[in-house]
């Protein structure tokens, strides 16, 4: 068999995959277009407790593996060793009749061994290099222990912070959105060597619009939102080069995603012009049964592949398994199947497999220690945090503090420093909040864990492959241990007080009701600042909370989101002033739940004048706006100008803008770049980000930022037209260090 030309690598891609596509049969085909979950490598963790979660757990191996044995299979998920990665492709190759080595893929959603700041941490960053260099050390770690794939960047715009998986995506713009998409994908694919993973953006599309921010349930979204807000991060992504896409799970507009051939084809394809391959999200093939869209599992199989879903992830009983009934049928061709598997065995192919299919498992251990990896995360975790607040120099501290009172359970949690979607850390080396700040400051660092964070009244499904998560115990007195950390506080120079959710009250199937504090962290926090002493607040969260009390009386007030496995250090660094915070919101932040949604890019309405004042009972903005983020520095900006005042439709313009730090602190600035079109084809909304860069800007420079805003950044797509325009219009144009940005010129745009 080593002399059939498919096994030649001197022969270009293209022929080897017609060669091998050749040579196989409809059940051999339909293998290669099935993924299974195997949990053997988590298995070991779970109690057979008779639930069908533990059942599903024990039973996958050996369901897996029997479909290796028959060559039932093209491709694993969830294997995180390198010795299981080699045994289970070694089965696949030898139970294959010609030999195709398997796809592994992983959810790799913010570091494998070294945990970086959580995706929505990273967005808050807006700084694409830092995004791409992690994902580049999170591809090197993955790629160590046999991984070829990552489900990764999750890119779908989240205006909704009920919805739990706002924590993995960039936040509710879609410029800044496809920016940080962008930078994800380079970073994971690099140049496809031998320490690079596929890029598998997701989830296409429309999945953060679920109604009610209930994760799982279906989207509602208007053509143009759709084509103006939700879609760009995707293409995006493959302009980057992505190697696949993941589809939804949910109906959208009334169609599941993962049968939608206008979804998957006409734009994906067509008009993205994507030619990787298209995976199905966890048993969304086999859904549209559940979902009454399907009729059986053969008439699903046949939907999806229609549709140009390529690859389908599975649990169990795979709709891909009825292939064959379904071509019998007369429900799909196998033409289509065979262009599915093409693109599968492209990416094989693509990644080299077929001449090294297995891990090196004598270098895996030194790629997953390597000390640069946890330097790029530390790094990270610095550029991530973000400074709501800061009134009368509260921050920075002095690192001579005589006493710092560290207050919160989450302060010393290892397993919620790291935050959800991981499964490879190790917890014994987090830098936790108060172990950075007790390493940095040279007075007396003193804890106390505080009231306890109560559990969810529904468990993560996670949970039971976790074997370090942070816990309150039962027998916690959240009433003695509120008056040791108050009394804590009052003996203290200054009291650094950590709020906010456990890891695993956010993510997947992670969506809640409110934006409270849960429990009563709120009633501590005020009894602290109660006592006089001089208070920060670190907020530890993947969504907005509820930080109306704090911002009215608390003076400085720190969001560092999920940082990471050297996330204390990062949090150190900034409140002890080692670095100036630049990290920018990726989102409106709410006074409260009630005001949900609420978007930088609303429209400008009849009444205008009264936005700010639509509730009678407080004011209907933000508590912070859409690229809020204060600095120990300070910046003006000045000369906002144009190369020219007036273009014609199709023609480009350089916005600059002077920057200069009127401070004494060197620091970062994020000058942003936000439109609003005067009239047109259809109304638009009050400010569009159309730009931006970070820049570091030292104490007393000025620097010069200069933008191109052309065709691409001055077209939407209308519901007038059903498709792009670009008006003859008016178009303000503003710059600044948030989307309330006052410098502004006007530009011309003639037909």
């Amino acid at each position: 068999m080593t002399d059939l030309p498919f096994r030649n690598p001197d022969l270009g891609v293209e022929e080897r995959v017609e060669d091998l596509l050749a040579r196989l049969t409809l059940e051999e085909k339909a293998g290669q277009v099935t993924q299974y979950f195997y949990f053997g490598t988590f298995g070991q963790d779970v109690a057979d407790d008779g639930s069908a979660e533990a059942h599903q757990y024990l039973e996958s191996p050996r369901m897996v593996e029997a479909a290796l044995a028959r060559g039932g299979a093209g491709s694993l998920l969830f294997v995180r060793d390198p010795a299981s990665a080699n045994r289970l492709q070694r089965m696949a190759i030898e139970g294959s009749r010609l030999g195709i080595p398997l796809l592994f893929g992983f959810d790799v959603i913010h570091g494998f061994r070294t945990i970086f700041p959580v995706p929505i941490a990273q967005a808050a960053s807006w700084d694409p290099e830092v995004i791409a260099a992690g994902e580049a050390v999170a591809a090197r770690e993955s790629r160590a222990v046999g991984i070829h794939w990552a489900f990764a960047p999750m890119v779908d715009i989240a205006r909704d912070p009920r919805w739990g998986r706002i924590v993995e995506g960039a936040g509710e713009d879609p410029v800044l959105g496809g920016v940080v998409a962008a930078a994800h994908v380079r970073g994971f694919q690099g140049d496809f060597g031998p320490d690079s993973v596929l890029a598998g953006p997701k989830h296409f599309a429309g999945y953060g619009a679920a109604r009610g921010g209930r994760d799982y349930e279906d989207s509602e979204i208007s053509d143009a939102e759709l084509w103006n807000v939700y879609l760009p991060p995707f293409k995006a992504a493959v302009d980057a080069g992505a190697a696949n896409i993941m589809s939804a799970y949910m109906d959208l507009n009334g169609v599941p995603a993962s049968g939608n051939r206008w979804l998957l084809t006409d734009v994906l394809r067509d008009e993205f012009g994507f030619d990787g391959f298209v995976v199905s999200d966890a048993n969304a093939v086999r859904s549209m049964v559940t979902q009454h869209f399907a009729r059986d599992l053969a008439d699903a199989g046949a939907r999806a592949m229609n549709a140009g879903l390529d690859l389908e992830m599975t649990m169990e009983d795979p709709a891909y398994a009825h292939l064959t009934d379904a071509v019998a049928q007369g429900l799909v061709s196998e033409a289509a199947v065979d262009e599915a598997v093409r693109r599968i065995l492209r990416a094989k192919f693509r990644l080299g497999l077929f001449e090294n299919p297995y891990a090196d498992e004598a270098t895996t251990q030194d790629v997953l220690a390597t000390p640069a990896h946890r330097e790029t995360a530390r790094l990270a975790a610095e550029r991530t945090a973000v400074l709501l607040k800061n009134e009368g120099g509260a921050l920075p501290l002095a690192v001579d503090a005589a006493s710092i009172a560290v207050i919160g359970q989450l302060a010393d949690s290892p397993r919620d420093t790291l935050g959800p979607w991981v499964f490879d850390y190790d917890a014994s080396e987090t830098v936790t909040v108060l172990d950075g700040i007790r390493a940095r400051a040279t007075g007396e660092v003193t804890f106390a864990p505080g009231v306890g964070i109560p559990e969810r009244l529904y468990p993560s499904m996670f949970d039971a492959m976790d074997s370090a998560l942070g816990r309150t115990a039962h027998d916690h007195d959240d009433e003695a241990e509120i008056a040791l950390a108050v009394e804590l506080a009052a003996s203290s120079e200054v009291a650094v007080v950590v709020v906010g959710e456990r890891q695993n009250q956010i993510g997947e199937k992670a969506s809640n009701d409110t934006l409270e504090l849960p429990g009563r962290q709120l009633e501590q926090l005020q009894r602290i600042v109660a006592t006089g002493t001089p208070t920060v607040v670190v907020v530890m969260s993947g969504r907005p909370l509820d930080l109306r009390w704090a911002q009215e009386n608390v003076p400085a007030i720190l969001q560092v989101w999920y940082p990471g496995t050297r996330g204390g250090e990062g949090a150190a660094a900034v409140l002890f002033g080692d670095v100036s915070p630049g990290g920018k919101l990726p989102f409106s932040w709410p006074r409260h739940v009630g005001q949900i949604p609420v978007i930088l890019s609303h429209y400008r309405t009849f009444q205008p004048a009264e936005a700010d004042s639509r509730y009678w009972s407080e004011p209907s903005t933000p508590l912070y706006p859409f690229g809020h983020g204060l600095s120990y520095a300070s910046f003006s900006y000045a000369n906002l100008r144009l190369s020219a005042d007036r273009i014609a439709v199709g023609e480009t313009v350089q916005v600059s803008v002077d920057v200069t730090n009127t401070s004494t602190v060197d620091a970062d600035e994020v000058v942003q770049v936000y439109i609003h079109q005067r009239y047109g084809t259809s109304s638009r909304p009050v400010r569009e980000l159309k730009a931006f860069e970070r820049v570091a800007i030292g104490a007393g420079e000025t620097r010069t930022l200069s933008f191109d805003l052309g065709p691409d950044e001055l077209r939407y797509w209308s519901a007038v037209t059903r498709g792009w325009v670009q008006d003859a219009t008016e178009i303000e144009i503003y710059a600044g260090g948030d989307s309330t940005a006052e410098s502004s010129t006007v530009l011309t745009v003639t037909s």
